[in-house]
């Protein structure tokens, strides 16, 4: 009984990781295009880019692994079954509930890792990706981009036609100080400096205009230093406990995990429903994997994200268990009840 769970154990394993690896690599393109996105507000060198997907990689797995698991279980049970072998497990006398013991487990042991990855991991990586944005953004390590126009220096709207290195070309900066009242800046050449937590821009040989309703003032200036005058946001780590503690007064943490909480449960909770319908006697019954994969996604992630929008914690525990027992049902109507 040992060599047959391993046996069916090593085809899942193949089946699971010819599934999700592609599905992996898809949604990590994904990942890192949005994170090179983020070279557009701050500068970010290709060290750090894979530091941010680092701390993607949770939620990657998170939302691939429950579908690459459903997709690994209907096809190597309808390929047991298309290969006679699992109509040879019922003739040498073994049960088809014991035969999917093995793979009852395995989706256990998913489920496990969901939930931990879900409600342990995923909180710390999503605020580490968070203080680091933050930590960037205090900096003020702009990605000044010569040539193109809205870019923000602090409440400073700056216009750079060229950089060589560290130093910036033919700049124009204009503030808006109130309805009345206007500032515009130009000069030669300029630089950012960094000390501590003050981040400023040394404007060299250039001309200084103010605008009001009554008077327009002109200047000449040999150095002129503006300073990154916005206000600077600071970032708060939480511990896992007081993250979650938040869902007893708040209604968009406590959706959040329940989502969290049935998706995790999906592996254990979908392999009575799947195997219902993959465990089969190919002379009579027809291979239906690729509906079988798609309607059981669909059923499950609807349910998800119905617990998302408006769910409880009775609602959570109604649903499982409802599921639990239709599986079974289903599984003993149409399998069990034959071999």
């Amino acid at each position: 009984m040992v060599n047959v769970k391993g046996y069916i154990s090593s085809n899942f394993t193949r089946s699971f990781l010819t599934i999700f690896l592609p599905f992996f690599i898809i949604i990590s393109l994904v990942f890192l295009v949005r994170i090179a996105a983020l070279t557009s507000k701050i500068q970010i060198d290709f060290g750090e880019l894979l530091l941010l997907y680092s701390y993607s990689i949770p939620e990657i797995v998170f939302y691939t692994l429950p579908l690459s698991f459903i997709a690994a279980l209907a096809n190597v049970l309808v390929n047991l079954s298309q290969g006679n072998e699992l109509i040879a497990l019922y003739a040498l006398g073994l049960k088809s509930k014991k035969i999917l013991s093995g793979l009852l487990l395995i989706g256990l042991l998913f489920s496990l890792l969901l939930t931990t990855i879900s409600l342990l991991a995923m909180p710390l990586s999503k605020q580490f990706y968070r203080a680091f944005k933050e930590e960037k953004r205090n900096d003020a390590k702009l990605n000044i981009v010569p040539g193109e126009l809205g870019q923000k220096f602090g409440s400073y709207y700056i216009y750079v036609k060229d950089k060589t290195e560290d130093t910036f070309q033919n700049i124009v900066i204009y503030n808006r100080t109130d309805k009345t009242n206007e500032q515009f800046f130009s000069s030669h050449t300029g630089k950012l400096n960094r000390n501590e937590d003050v981040t400023s821009l040394l404007l060299n040989d250039g001309y200084g205009y103010t605008y009001s309703e009554i008077k327009l003032q002109q200047a000449e200036y040999k150095t002129l230093e503006i300073f990154d005058n916005a206000k600077k946001k600071g970032f708060e780590f939480k511990s896992i406990l007081s993250y979650w503690q938040e869902a007893q007064h708040n209604s968009k943490i406590m959706h959040k995990l329940l989502f969290f909480i049935f998706v995790s449960l999906i592996p254990v909770l979908s392999v009575y429903l799947v195997a219902s319908f993959t465990m089969i006697n190919p002379r009579y019954q027809p291979n239906r994997s690729f509906t079988v994969i798609f309607v059981s996604t669909l059923f499950f992630y609807a349910i998800a994200s119905s617990l998302q929008k408006w769910g409880t914690l009775p609602i959570l525990g109604i649903s499982v268990i409802v599921i639990m027992i239709l599986g079974q049902w289903l599984f003993k109507k149409r399998v069990s009840k034959y071999f």
